[in-house]
């Protein structure tokens, strides 16, 4: 089998691509470097790219992920609603097999306590430009289904972390300024807001999630890829600085906060489970464990 990934050369690309490999699947890499380099804002390269490679499955991966940045990212827009666009077009005239179109839970906004867990037929409310284009991006899938049989799964992927994703993001970052810490005797650790509850999946645990379900997903749905297990933001940071060698404590920094937070965000595996019967191989513990060795790693 050929799979083709677009964004394969990020975070979760490079785990999912490692995954599919060890399975014996022939990777496609969309947005190889070089003369191969491809702007997945181009739609006719994109059309031209996809149809030439003519892959079984497609993973769409490619996206602006940072929801902070979100509010002022020009390019938002362009590659998350456009780029998938573009990628759909290029399945539909490629025959591709089988499309899996990667969604966020910041799709869903707004919950409220009474809506937890969140199902996939829990309405979506997007509060963030993020969670708005990614619905937006969903719906196109969706309407390639509708309009041309294209054979397209949707997942809203929950929170998730793991070892490879950059200090950007709450739980690198953590480990990243620990290290910091560590090397320069500083005794305090910023966080932005930390009482918002969260899943903090392991990423290698979501890519094994999104090769089952392209293979024995029901085309034309959508399906949340979560484990149910919802942590405190604060908590998960403090878990971290515990791991430090050193004593630390943590503070709070206004400049670290989203603009707007939803105060909890859990989703209910149900679907999914029923789907492929996937269930989560890696504890939150061995996750930190992992993401602060591989941080310490990057200034050894």
């Amino acid at each position: 089998m050929r799979a083709a990934v677009t964004g394969s050369r990020g975070f979760v690309g490079t785990h999912l691509t490692a995954l599919l490999e060890g399975q014996g699947v022939e990777i496609v890499a969309l947005d190889l470097g070089g003369d191969r380099a491809l702007d997945i804002t181009d739609h006719d390269a994109v059309v031209a790219r996809v149809t030439e490679e003519s892959p079984d499955v497609l993973f769409h991966l490619a996206a602006r992920s940072h929801v902070g940045d979100s509010w002022h990212d020009e390019s938002l827009t362009r590659v998350n609603v456009d780029g998938t666009r573009a990628v759909l077009d290029g399945c539909v005239e490629a025959g591709v097999g089988r499309v899996l179109v990667v969604g966020s839970a910041e799709q869903y906004g707004a919950i409220t306590p009474d809506e937890l867990p969140v199902r996939e037929t829990t309405p979506c409310r997007p509060i963030s430009p993020y969670g708005k284009t990614k619905v937006a991006a969903e719906q196109l899938a969706l309407d390639a289904y509708r309009r041309h049989g294209l054979a397209v799964v949707c997942v809203r992927a929950f929170n998730h972390t793991g070892p490879g994703q950059s200090p950007a993001f709450l739980v690198p970052g953590v480990a990243a300024r620990i290290v910091a810490a560590e090397q320069t005797g500083s005794d305090e650790i910023a966080i932005g807001n930390g009482d918002p509850i969260r899943e903090f999946n392991d990423v290698r645990d979501v890519v094994r999630a999104y090769a089952r379900l392209a293979e024995r997903a029901t085309p034309g749905e959508v399906y949340n890829v979560c484990s149910g297990r919802g942590v405190r933001v604060g908590d998960v940071a403090a878990a971290l600085v515990e791991r430090s060698t050193r004593s630390l404590r943590l503070t709070t920094s206004p400049d670290l906060a989203r603009a707007v937070d939803v105060p909890a965000l859990v989703g209910d595996p149900g679907k999914l489970i029923a789907a492929t019967g996937w269930s989560p191989e890696f504890t939150l513990e061995r996750t930190l464990d992992d993401v602060l060795e591989a941080a310490r790693n990057a200034t050894r």
